[in-house]
């Protein structure tokens, strides 16, 4: 793992394929997820480098294809949801795991763990469940027993992020997410380039150099697999502006 120094040049994007996480780099990290807002600077140009790139454009993210689409619209680009998970292509066709049974009891459990800490917040997801503790930062560590117990009991995978924890079907991450766009057109045959600014983007920084690519760590810079970085979400989308220019 490299550390992450240096900005990326606009040109990095010509005739390259784009895959973006959403949150924390697209858009700042909101207290709840349900907080999160797109607006029409980031509409718009997520447009315009679907437009420059040729339909080489995807979003990976932790969220369900269903928020991404609520956030953006109808998008004629291909979203991965649920941390691999998910996947629909431009055409609309979806494929997807097989929910576990044991979810519906480990969201009870959150949420009554949660009813016992408040600010922690748990977010219900097609293939998992996660439990947010940014507004109660105390319970990180009863939060964190609480994920790996009840994985213990439903073979459940533990993803960890920023100020989260989640319990999620296994089998997949946003590198297999990459790996299987890139497999495909419009973004088979170009180097894949991925933004991304947590822990759960680093399978897609490592998958984007296996292909050739490589990966650009948004944030502070820490050890990460990327090559470039950009300081924050405002510099990350004047940063997409030029090289959608």
């Amino acid at each position: 793992m490299q550390q992450v120094l240096t900005l990326p040049p606009p040109a990095l994007l010509d005739d390259a394929s784009l895959f973006l996480d959403f949150d924390g780099t697209l858009v700042d990290l909101a207290p709840t997820p349900d907080a999160v807002t797109v607006s029409d600077r980031l509409s718009g140009l997520v447009a315009r480098l679907a437009d420059r790139l040729d339909g080489r454009i995807a979003i990976i993210s932790g969220r369900s294809i269903d928020s991404i689409e609520a956030l953006f619209g109808a998008v004629p680009f291909a979203i991965s949801g649920s941390h691999g998970l998910e996947l629909r292509w431009p055409g609309g066709d979806r494929q997807m795991a097989e929910r576990p049974a044991a979810l519906d009891r480990i969201i009870d459990e959150m949420t009554r763990f949660a009813h016992h800490h408040p600010g922690v917040l748990v977010e219900r997801k097609p293939l998992g469940a996660a439990l947010h503790y940014r507004g109660a930062p105390a319970a990180q560590a009863a939060s964190d027993a609480l994920a790996h117990a009840l994985a213990q009991d439903s073979d459940l995978h533990v993803q960890t992020g920023k100020m989260m924890i989640e319990l999620r079907v296994a089998g997949a991450d946003k590198g297999t997410a990459l790996d299987r766009m890139m497999a495909l057109a419009p973004m088979a045959g170009h180097r894949p380039v991925f933004l991304g600014d947590d822990d759960t983007d680093e399978p897609a920084m490592v998958a984007a150099a296996a292909h050739g690519g490589c990966g650009i760590l948004v944030g502070a810079p820490r050890p990460s697999a990327a090559a470039w970085n950009l300081p924050d979400v405002a510099t990350t989308l004047d940063w997409l502006e030029a090289a959608a220019a």
